[in-house]
């Protein structure tokens, strides 16, 4: 009896060690298909064909001038997969690991936003109530557009307060840091926090209510935002390798890594500093991001409380307009959110009806093509929906036609933009865009972008070309 179970036990052994290799065997294939499947986001007919490129993850970023990527899947609960790529440091010869640190961006703002979430669930704060209500070192300036409504937490996160400032340029090495009472005076290197249009009008994006929101966590906690994050938030989760801290504390400094500038060049200094931490501060992998996000898509599909309650996560990923929910992005099939801090681009999207969750994070500039092309290629591989390429038509213009757009149109009162000839479309420089962008006609109104497909917009009236529309922008055409 004794060899008999002897025996039965080593065929149990050996049957789960060529099962587990087996599915090892199965997920190779399965990341190599994703890393050889990258496909271009934008997709170009010209006549009855349509362009369509594929790549190779490695060679996608030596072509775009990344150093470094790292991605996480999230699969049934589990992180399946994470991997780096490419450099974190090339001065210090250092590679990307799935520990490598990256600055988030932008996605800093759904994570804040947790625990402001968390205090209104124990009654400390209020949705709905005037933020001035609880903030007791600064106060939101009133003036003609708050006579009748008010700034208040639930507009802050959904990005309906009416407030200034879309985004952080953050610091670099060489400059004095302010506080963020000093970022909300308009003493840093943004213009002051103000109310600018009635709250509640309309859904705006702005980093400037995400740090009043973060001036509101301490005022009411009386700590500093990262400790507070760290012990109600991070660590909870389990992303403990994660921090608020701004400047990044040297003992996280072996494992961040550097930003790069869209040239290939790394940011001076390696990153910046961002004290505006709820907005844009936090430093992370795509497999710590993926904590979070598991905690969140486990509640809004088993409806049953979590990390937030039930009640709280349906708030939180509701469509306020404009897609936009109190802290994530919400759209059809999915919610999450995007990056962007000087030299670094990160992603992080959540299926609603799948266990799936994915995380990108590049420490580069020009990180945003070669993100959707990878979500493409796993978007196919997972059969996720969700996921779509853009597709564009070319329109033959002659040089005399394309002559109508010509000239500089005014955005704001400080941002003017150039549109020229050039080749068989257009450029557009100067204003909204760091670097020149090329233009491809599809339609008498209608360009896009060559790169990303982006459409630009061009109004007429009485046959002459009056404005320029992109992405919410709208410039007046002020001389030929």
């Amino acid at each position: 009896m004794r060899l008999l179970c002897v025996i039965i036990t080593l065929c149990l052994f050996v049957s789960c060690k060529g099962q587990k290799k087996s599915e090892n065997k199965a997920l190779e294939e399965r990341i190599s298909r994703i890393e050889n499947g990258l496909q271009s986001n934008l997709r170009v007919k010209y006549g009855d064909s349509v362009s369509i490129q594929y790549y190779n993850i490695e060679e996608r970023m030596k072509e775009l001038k990344i150093h470094g990527l790292s991605i996480a899947v999230l699969n049934n609960g589990v992180v399946e997969w994470a991997k780096g790529y490419g450099m974190a440091d090339t001065s210090q010869n250092k590679k990307v690991t799935a520990k490598t640190l990256f600055q988030a961006g932008s996605i800093s703002k759904p994570i804040a936003a947790t625990r402001a979430l968390q205090l209104v669930e124990k009654g400390q704060l209020n949705l709905d109530t005037n933020v001035n209500d609880y903030l007791k070192s600064w106060k939101v300036p009133e003036n003609e557009f708050t006579t009748k409504e008010k700034v208040t937490l639930r507009r802050l996160l959904n990005h309906s307060a009416g407030l200034t400032i879309h985004g952080f340029p953050g610091y670099s090495t060489n400059d004095a840091v302010p506080s963020v009472l000093d970022v909300l005076e308009g003493k840093g290197n943004t213009d002051a926090v103000r109310v600018f249009r009635e709250p509640g009008e309309k859904v705006g994006y702005s980093g400037g209510g995400y740090t009043v929101m973060q001036l509101m966590i301490s005022d009411t906690e009386q700590k500093e935002f990262s400790d507070i994050l760290q012990k109600e938030v991070l660590n909870p989760l389990g992303m403990t390798s994660s921090t608020y801290a701004n400047p990044l504390p040297k003992s996280y400094h072996n494992l961040a890594a550097a930003g790069y500038k869209s040239d290939g060049s790394q940011v001076p200094g390696k990153w910046h500093t961002y004290p505006e931490m709820a907005a844009a501060g936090l430093w992370t992998t795509p497999s710590q991001l993926l904590l979070w996000a598991k905690a969140i898509q486990d509640t809004y599909q088993n409806k049953k409380d979590g990390f937030l309650k039930a009640q709280t996560v349906n708030e939180m990923v509701t469509d306020y307009g404009n897609n936009q929910g109190m802290g994530p992005y919400v759209v059809d099939h999915l919610f999450g959110h995007g990056g962007s801090d000087e030299g670094f681009v990160s992603d992080l999207r959540i299926w609603k009806a799948h266990p799936i969750s994915v995380a990108i994070m590049v420490n580069s500039d020009n990180g945003n093509d070669i993100i959707q092309e990878l979500f493409l290629s796993i978007a196919k591989e997972y059969n996720l929906p969700g996921i779509y390429h853009r597709l564009r038509t070319y329109s033959e213009q002659s040089k005399e036609q394309r002559a109508r757009y010509v000239g500089l149109y005014q955005f704001s009162e400080d941002t003017v933009a150039k549109v020229s000839i050039k080749d068989n479309g257009l450029e557009f420089s100067g204003g909204l865009v760091k670097n020149p962008i090329f233009l491809i006609p599809e339609s008498d109104t209608l360009f896009f972008s060559s790169k990303s497909g982006t459409y630009f917009e061009f109004v007429f009236e009485n046959g002459s070309v009056t404005n320029l529309k992109v992405v919410g922008y709208n410039g007046k055409k002020i001389s030929d």
